[in-house]
């Protein structure tokens, strides 16, 4: 069995939604489909597709391969074309990963110039507060706003974000504002717990020379950050998130950043792709089209 024909033939059934539209679409009679899917099954020993007499659909094993059989075909088509060293627009199916604020209002727009600029690629924009995993998540490449762990990624630096502490004027008159981060244990705050409860939150000493875990007092806590800066502009309580996530808020005067000298060093931003060979070109003209806009973005906050 020729295991590169019956991939093509797979990835065409699962793209035009059935074997006969694969069958017209490919010029194959609708039997040799049928057969060379079947025997591709035969060999993995899984079922692949789910068959109704209306569609096809992937099963779960299916996915999986499916998104890998994507790649596999794809890095065959670039590596040939680079060995012939013939010019080509790059093409191709491009996963991206971003924080789900940061790529509605960041990446999102980016994304947008870029298709219009490289009509033979598509994207798909995973937003997800999770970190993604860029092998097992089958992510072409990241945003990651933080620390990097020590791995084989490789890293492209577009700027910084700040961690800041903001309330709302009301509050802040009335309960007066916050000279140290101590001070936060006498007001109400609002946690953004993604992962698990927060009892304090972390600042630097006011001589620079170390942190501290300031405790706080939380009132309301919420799984997402656009919701614990909604309820900080309704005056529940002091909120701390990533500047980019209130600075709407902070420019409209709905909210006042507080503690501002106490700040820990701005979490670096970087582009992030796995580090296995060479750069496929869809992935090469993303990173070189996405950076520098990236870079004038988080400069301009």
């Amino acid at each position: 069995m020729d295991r590169i024909e019956a991939m093509t033939i797979l990835l065409r059934v699962v793209d035009k939604g059935g074997f006969s539209a694969a069958s017209r679409d490919l010029g194959v009679p609708l039997a040799t489909v049928s057969r060379k899917v079947n025997e591709l099954e035969s060999r993995l020993g899984a079922r692949l597709l789910v068959r109704t007499t209306r569609k096809v659909a992937l099963s779960d094993a299916g996915a999986l391969y499916v998104a890998s059989v994507r790649r596999i075909l794809e890095q065959i088509d670039e590596t040939e074309r680079v060995a012939a060293g013939e010019f080509h627009t790059p093409r191709g199916e491009l996963i991206l990963t971003a924080p789900i604020l940061f790529g509605r209002l960041h990446i999102l727009p980016i994304v947008s110039d870029f298709l219009a600029a490289y009509p033979e690629i598509n994207v798909r924009l995973l937003l997800s507060d999770r970190n993604l995993h860029l092998i097992d998540d089958h992510v072409d490449m990241a945003v990651r706003i933080g620390p990097l762990p020590d791995s084989g990624v490789i890293a492209t630096r577009v700027g910084s974000m700040r961690m800041v502490a903001c309330a709302s004027p009301k509050l802040l008159a009335g309960r007066g504002v916050p000279k140290s981060p101590q001070d936060l244990a006498d007001l109400p705050s609002v946690t953004f717990d993604f992962l698990s409860p927060v009892s304090a939150w972390p600042f630097r000493l006011g001589d620079g020379t170390g942190r501290m875990d300031a405790p706080i007092r939380p009132r309301l806590s919420v799984t997402t950050a656009e919701a614990a800066v909604w309820a900080a502009v309704q005056g529940v309580g002091v909120t701390r998130v990533l500047y980019y996530q209130c600075a709407d808020a902070v420019r409209d005067g709905a909210l006042q950043i507080v503690l501002a000298d106490f700040e820990l060093e701005p979490l670096p931003v970087h582009l992030l792709h796995a580090g296995r060979g060479a750069l496929p070109s869809k992935m090469r003209v993303f990173l070189d089209f996405a950076a520098g806009r990236l870079r004038e973005r988080l400069a301009s906050l």
